[in-house]
């Protein structure tokens, strides 16, 4: 089941599992130690798919210099191969463009997932870089004026 909340809807141990499974993709999985929880889940829109107690996708949105942001994409290992990540797009994508129909859309995509978003109708705005922790990165922008296939999910 999909689920869209605010920091201040979820109970502690819906913020716990969140938090669990983006430090064991994000910091254990691609050994990168960094500040992993930020300000900014302070007034994202948490995006959660749950099979039972179990996430199996999960990503936050939120606005940044006007844009919207969609970050902390994931799918755990679990769940992956299962569609669960294009599911978690589309889903994304159709809260965005419902809540946010006229502002632009901006993502930071691991350079490995370039192809998956540009199936999606995001377009490279900048060059290869590095963040921190030497991953590599590419920051990419929705085409507002290219359709993008949002199915009934």
């Amino acid at each position: 089941m999909w689920q869209f909340k605010q920091l201040e809807e979820m109970s502690a141990k819906e913020l716990h599992s969140i938090v669990r499974e983006r430090t064991k993709v994000f910091v254990v999985e691609q050994s990168a130690a960094y500040q992993e929880v930020d300000d900014i889940d302070l007034t994202a829109t948490h995006l959660i798919k749950r099979c039972r107690e179990t996430i199996n996708a999960y990503c936050r949105i939120y606005i940044k210099d006007r844009k919207i942001w969609i970050g902390r994409v994931l799918v755990p290992e679990h769940s992956r191969g299962s569609g669960n990540g294009k599911e978690l797009l589309k889903v994304a994508l159709n809260y965005i463009s419902v809540r946010y129909p006229k502002r632009e859309v901006q993502i930071q995509a691991q350079a490995y997932l370039k192809d998956f978003y540009e199936s999606y109708g995001f377009e490279i705005i900048s060059e290869l870089y590095y963040d921190e922790d030497d991953i590599a990165h590419y920051d990419m922008l929705l085409n507002a004026r290219k359709p993008v296939a949002v199915e009934e999910i």
